[in-house]
């Protein structure tokens, strides 16, 4: 792609964000979340491949039918209270339908089912900015009207993402589909805290991007798409396979990994929340993204050749060390022990 044109994409990515996270209006909001799905199309489709085309294309509908509901239940809002303040959405209607708007826009079940497609043809850069950056305006809308929305709604949602996340990415050999899953199950979480405690869900938003973008960073290094490719890379990469490991697991949740840190403390707060049963529900459907982190992680480190796979070998490169990777997987890995200092900053 063109340099200038790649320029003027992500500068109206970081425009459109900026304007949506900032604003208090609800027609400057939708402004910034119009101009950020008009951006990130051509990222999508820049290989011209009819798979990246398809995937562009699912995108901007689903995209555009979340924006008209955004403006629609803003419109609704307003016309019912004279209020276009973000933070005054009182409405019930309207609460009901930008809930329903703003889980099309992250993926959230049952409006899940363009994310893996979109993601899959997508290349490995424009999925990591689709999985956190086109993310984060919406988590925000979230966070700003968190104390109208219905939890009870939100908290279903949330369940079933977490389900259907980890049983989806159970039997996929795509690396892309797996991490579009991945993405699922961890809104689940960050759905069903918003109405609680919009600080923790806002929290595990920004550690989950940290986490992800080591994951796809370092599949791009390593020019992995399906996992019979991972199970070759141990012998060009050892280290990178090593540190791929202990991100997977943190992402999993696994204490003493920074992935606990979020859990830990949503499940805290449900059983102050008087939600136990939803507590022991999620926690235990995480055990079923677990288990895809788990095969993802024994593909990358412990299958080792000869094996059976019917890959062609790559040639050996020599290549420097990627600082970007190096510091989101040591954030990735050793933020647990300064959870108090994170917490006392929240």
């Amino acid at each position: 792609m063109n340099p200038q044109a790649k320029l003027i994409f992500t500068t109206s990515l970081i425009l459109g964000t900026t304007i949506t996270i900032s604003s208090n209006h609800w027609i400057l909001a939708w402004t910034g979340l119009e101009i950020n799905t008009l951006a990130i199309l051509p990222l999508i489709s820049k290989s011209h491949h009819p798979r990246a085309v398809e995937a562009a294309t699912k995108y901007f509908l689903v995209q555009a039918a979340a924006s008209a509901l955004v403006l629609f239940s803003s419109m609704t809002n307003a016309w019912h209270t004279g209020q276009w303040d973000i933070t005054q959405l009182t409405h019930p209607t309207s609460c009901l339908i930008l809930t329903s708007a703003i889980a099309i826009k992250l993926g959230l079940v049952p409006f899940h089912f363009w994310f893996p497609e979109v993601l899959q043809g997508s290349p490995l850069t424009t999925g990591l900015l689709l999985s956190t950056a086109m993310k984060f305006p919406p988590i925000t809308l979230l966070f700003m009207t968190s104390q109208s929305l219905n939890s009870t709604l939100l908290t279903t949602m949330a369940i079933m993402s977490t389900a259907l996340g980890g049983w989806m990415g159970l039997n996929q050999t795509q690396t892309r589909k797996i991490l579009a899953f991945s993405s699922i199950s961890h809104l689940g979480w960050m759905a069903i805290i918003i109405t609680y405690s919009p600080k923790l869900a806002l929290l595990n938003f920004y550690l989950y991007t940290l986490m992800t973008a080591a994951v796809f960073l370092t599949m791009n290094s390593m020019k992995v798409l399906k996992l019979s490719t991972l199970m070759t890379s141990w012998t060009k990469s050892p280290a990178l396979s090593t540190t791929l490991l202990l991100t997977l697991l943190s992402l999993a949740g696994l204490p003493p990994l920074t992935g606990f840190l979020p859990k830990w403390l949503i499940i805290q707060e449900l059983t102050k929340q008087e939600m136990p049963l939803m507590a022991t529900m999620i926690s235990l459907l995480s055990l079923l993204s677990l288990f895809f982190y788990l095969r993802l992680a024994y593909c990358s480190t412990i299958t080792l050749p000869p094996h059976t796979t019917n890959h062609m070998k790559r040639w050996h490169v020599h290549k420097p060390v990627n600082t970007q990777i190096a510091i989101l997987t040591t954030l990735s890995i050793m933020l647990l022990p300064i959870s108090p200092i994170i917490l006392t900053i929240m």
